[in-house]
């Protein structure tokens, strides 16, 4: 088995080996992978932290064999909470800008190494869990981007992944497939701030999610990352003036 790890800020996950292919997810600074198949440049992978599939360019990781990548994964490690935390390369001065939910591991002395590179810290960050609902705010005004897990850009799934991965909480990467996870919350006046709630289309399909503020407001992200009212229906967005998501169920993973 051949592993890998991701050494650049974002790298974009794509649905078939080709530039052009859609964005299906992101992976960030330090994420982890194995390798299940390779075509030309491009290998198709499954992601360590959600079992994600899909195809990144070789070029845009580290690989390691299994015992070593065994090893990386096993150190110490701290995810970035600032959207924007810089690192330097030690072995030529380059600066890199990770987004928040990078993945620090084996922080000695303010530097750490992925594979045979070193990086050095340029400040400290402060990890650790900060209110679930503070941090969720950090990403208001967030635009909308199929695939993505950063404050400069982000979907519904990947918005509540994020939020949830700082607390210690593994989200799968679909909003389906989170649908799946935590346990069913009765009524809508029973949630509590944190709570997922999850909608469906017409054809019964679910297609979006959001975080509970309290049992009238949601945070969610479309077209961008704001805050709407949600009743029994759904999200009514004021904006808009009409209902644009139809409530299915509501989750708890706390």
């Amino acid at each position: 088995m051949q592993y890998g790890i991701i050494h650049l800020a974002i790298v974009p996950l794509r649905d078939a080996p080709m530039h052009k292919a859609q964005q299906v997810s992101q992976l960030l600074f330090g994420e982890g992978f194995e390798v299940l198949e390779t075509q030309g440049d491009w290998l198709q992978i499954q992601t360590e932290n959600d079992e994600y599939l899909g195809w990144i360019q070789a070029i845009q990781s580290v690989f390691l064999n299994a015992e070593t990548y065994q090893q990386n994964q096993e150190k110490p490690f701290q995810l970035t909470t600032e959207p924007v935390t810089i690192v330097r390369k030690i072995a030529d001065g380059s600066l890199l800008y990770l987004p928040a939910g990078s993945r620090i591991a084996g922080v000695e002395q303010n530097q750490f190494s992925i594979g045979n590179t070193t990086f050095e810290l340029l400040h400290q960050f402060l990890p650790g869990k900060n209110s679930i609902i503070n941090y969720a705010y950090s990403y208001l005004n967030t635009p909308y981007l199929w695939g993505g897990r950063t404050h400069f850009g982000i979907d519904c799934s990947g918005f509540a992944q994020v939020v949830y991965r700082q607390q210690g909480i593994q989200l799968k990467r679909d909003a389906w497939q989170q649908a799946e996870q935590g346990k069913a919350v009765d009524f809508l006046q029973s949630t509590l701030p944190g709570d997922l709630a999850f909608f469906d289309n017409e054809e019964g399909r679910i297609v979006h999610v959001g975080m509970m503020l309290n049992n009238e407001q949601i945070i969610h992200a479309s077209g961008n990352v704001k805050i709407d009212r949600i009743d029994n229906q759904g999200i009514y967005s004021a904006e808009q003036k009409k209902y644009t998501h139809h409530l299915r169920i509501i989750k708890r993973f706390f």
